[in-house]
């Protein structure tokens, strides 16, 4: 078992942290409200620092979950940040969803410290952290990587290597492309079976059956249908993500006129006080 530093204790991070100390490794936590990671010790055991420099000292592994690119780079480059403290042949993991130029550019900066660095972001949401169950999309460099991996696993279902640095983050992105469209597919269908007077149980317990079939049909339909969007990803998190996307698309020439055009919608969902609302709210726009 080795010894893990775990910094960001959110909706994501806390899970994720607990899996890792039930598998048996010895976790230390820093959270930037520290009675957080007061309340995380006194659940799991283990230790919590008040700084990101001192929670990744000595330490084999360091894992990150944090907000964005600025926290990020707060964390690992600031003041007392992590990167301070990780000892040269450690393994630095960063699970936040952010750009593919944060991750090049601390995949440069840990090499040239002497420990290696993966950008790991995840899929799956609170549920899958919870669960364990999470898709984890890495870049960086296979030895790292297999390294890695057995550890990663502990709050994983799948964990794979997609090419060098930043491949993890640009991963994410075309995740995050996916689920917008299909979203605003799925909303769109209950709307239109609404007003057309059908039985939206019925219909998508047949169609779910078939090529309509998707994770956020059967995992979100239900509270859809009954107009309930406080279960998931939040709205304002979806925006963060999706500027990323249309930055990194701005950058690579790539046409993403669906993704744009949700992301408004997302932006209408905002205005109408759903900053923190599910992203299955998109169906709340069309019934206003």
């Amino acid at each position: 078992m080795s010894k893990v530093a775990f910094l960001g204790l959110g909706v994501m991070g806390y899970p994720m942290a607990r899996h890792l100390k039930a598998k048996g490794h010895d976790v230390t936590v820093y959270n930037r409200t520290t009675a957080k990671a007061e309340k995380w010790v006194s659940e799991n055991g283990g230790s919590f620092k008040l700084t990101p420099k001192e929670a990744a000292m000595g330490q084999d592994f360091v894992f990150t979950c944090v907000g964005n690119d600025d926290d990020l780079r707060h964390v690992t480059l600031g003041p007392d940040g992590a990167f301070e403290g990780t000892a040269k042949g450690a393994m630095f993991v960063d699970h936040t969803t952010a750009s593919a130029g944060i991750a090049r550019e601390l995949h440069s900066e840990a090499i040239r410290r002497g420990f290696d660095f993966l950008d790991a972001p995840v899929s799956g949401g609170q549920a899958g952290a919870e669960n364990g169950q999470l898709t984890v999309m890495v870049g960086g460099d296979q030895a790292p990587f297999d390294r890695a991996q057995p550890v990663i696993m502990s709050f994983a279902k799948a964990c794979r290597l997609l090419g060098n640095s930043g491949s993890g983050q640009v991963a994410k992105m075309m995740n995050q492309i996916c689920i917008a469209g299909v979203v605003q597919g799925l909303a769109e269908a209950i709307h239109f079976g609404k007003n057309a007077g059908m039985d939206i149980e019925a219909v998508i317990e047949v169609i779910s059956k078939g090529a309509a079939q998707s994770w956020q049909m059967e995992n979100r339909y239900k509270t859809m249908n009954v107009g309930k969007f406080d279960f998931g990803f939040a709205v304002d998190w979806m925006r963060k993500d999706l500027s990323i996307v249309l930055d990194e698309a701005r950058k690579n020439g790539s046409k993403l006129p669906l993704t744009a055009l949700v992301d408004q919608f997302y932006a209408d969902v905002q205005d109408m006080g759903g900053k923190r609302w599910d992203t299955s709210s998109l169906l709340a726009r069309l019934q206003r």
